[in-house]
């Protein structure tokens, strides 16, 4: 089989995520994540994001300082990853020791790098519970099906920076007009499970781990707005 086509270049340098993590949160949106898998180039466009900071008693860096947590204490754009609920979990290094923001969920991508064949592979990649195709809207829709559909894993990834080779983000100049806000999903009581450093994809929350916008959640409590450039 041929090699892979190159890496476009708008993939994303290391210092596009050295700035505040909600910030990064919020920018990531629109970008795709593409990962080498054989010949192919596996993708998803990220569609929800949470932000974590150092002094967050919901983040993994307030427990402090170890070997396995190392990548959240160095510059924007490390890789982080841990296992969740019996999966891979990604999350991306942001400006200040400690501060993070986790890949919550995504959607797959297609382009003339990322086609019909990379979505295929994703699907057989993340099948559902009972060995069946996953439909598309779904394939991503959460931390570890993400994971799961990109063949990442916290062995091959943990601690690394990006490879042009092999796992980058993209740029591919899509316009995320609308972005909703809440508070992050999992959190336990008294770990700061109200701060408001979730954010979705307006366009595509109904394909979130959660939709933010689901019945009986109200503007202004629950979840607020913002347009582009707030």
């Amino acid at each position: 089989m041929p090699p892979p086509a190159p890496c476009p270049a708008r993939a994303l340098p290391d210092g596009f995520f050295d700035r505040d993590a909600q910030t990064l949160a919020k920018a990531l949106l629109g970008k795709v994540i593409r990962h080498r898998h054989g010949d192919l180039w596996l993708a998803a466009r990220i569609i929800e994001t949470e932000a974590y900071y150092l002094t967050d008693k919901g983040s993994h860096a307030s427990l402090g300082y170890t070997d396995k947590r190392k990548a959240l204490f160095l510059d924007g754009g490390h890789i982080y990853m841990y296992y969740a609920r019996g999966g891979d979990s990604l999350n991306f290094s942001a400006h200040g020791p400690g501060n993070a923001v986790l890949i919550k969920s995504a959607y797959p991508w297609q382009d003339a790098l990322s086609d019909a064949n990379s979505l295929a592979q994703m699907q057989l990649n993340n099948p559902d519970a009972s060995g069946h195709v996953r439909p598309a809207e779904r394939l991503c829709a959460g931390q570890t099906l993400l994971c799961r559909a990109l063949d990442l894993k916290v062995p091959q990834w943990d601690g690394k920076r990006f490879d042009p080779e092999r796992l980058f983000v993209e740029d591919c100049a899509i316009a995320v007009p609308t972005i909703i806000q809440c508070a992050r999903l999992g959190i336990p009581h008294g770990r700061d499970e109200h701060l408001p450093y979730r954010f979705v994809d307006a366009q595509f929350a109904r394909f979130c781990t959660r939709n933010p916008l689901r019945r009986g959640q109200v503007e202004g409590r629950d979840f607020s707005i913002l347009e582009q450039g707030s």
